[in-house]
């Protein structure tokens, strides 16, 4: 009997080392974060008085960066997310060494593209946000935020469709702006970022370890979901 766990879609080429995986996530997590909190910090001066068109302008970029940055950087590796790494290491599709690294890179990445955003906007490299993000609503949210986009990630590849990964990342964070609370940061390493801010997508500090913690609890519900839904990866052939 097939072993439900280890079989592995390979999305990187064999030549793929440590060092390069590393530094595409590293690059790939800060675009992404310096997506996020520069299209906050735009979108504030654009529409000053429309918190509203705020978050759609802050929704679309976010969301069309993503898919760029994942189609660019997919063939070496493209997660951005420590939570999706955690969920890769549990399914046996990489080692804890390297899911160390990755994570390492994804949270400095993270926290470069916040100064990055800072600067590009003439603002202080590092501004602690002060934006208190915090209540029981709040951190549901970002469970279902979290096992949603995991949920989607590994549906996909599960599914031998990793062309299509990211277009449903990119669309499904885009939507969950809108239908979360929280705004859907569904990303240890992007709540860490967005903490060096006093912007827009900012959160105070204080808040940032209970969303993280949340997002791990939305992570462990998802590999289970993805473990009972697609025990095994399946071909294009098999789901005919």
């Amino acid at each position: 009997m097939a072993d439900p766990v280890s079989p592995r879609i390979e999305p990187l080429p064999a030549s793929a080392t440590l060092a390069q995986r590393v530094v595409a996530e590293l690059v790939g997590t800060a675009f992404l974060v310096a997506a996020v909190i520069g299209s906050g910090i735009a979108a504030t001066r654009l529409s000053p008085d429309d918190v509203g068109l705020q978050l759609l302008e802050n929704s679309l970029v976010t969301g069309a960066a993503l898919v760029a940055l994942i189609l660019a950087l997919q063939p070496v590796s493209a997660a951005f997310n420590p939570v999706v790494t955690v969920v890769e290491r549990a399914f046996g599709l990489i080692g804890t060494t390297t899911a160390a690294a990755l994570i390492a890179a994804q949270v400095i990445g993270g926290v470069l593209g916040a100064v990055l955003a800072n600067l590009m906007f003439d603002l202080s490299p590092v501004s602690i946000a002060t934006t208190d993000r915090t209540g029981s609503h709040l951190w549901l949210a970002e469970v279902v935020a979290t096992l949603g986009l995991v949920l989607v990630v590994f549906g996909s590849l599960r599914t031998q469709r990793t062309s299509t990964v990211a277009f449903a990342v990119g669309g499904y964070i885009t939507a969950a702006y809108w239908f979360t609370s929280s705004t859907s940061f569904a990303n240890p390493a992007v709540t860490i970022g967005r903490s060096f801010s006093d912007t827009f997508a900012g959160i105070a500090p204080a808040s940032a370890p209970m969303f993280v913690l949340m997002q791990l609890v939305g992570g462990a519900l998802a590999a289970l979901i993805v473990r009972f839904l697609f025990p095994e990866p399946r071909t294009t052939e098999e789901m005919r």
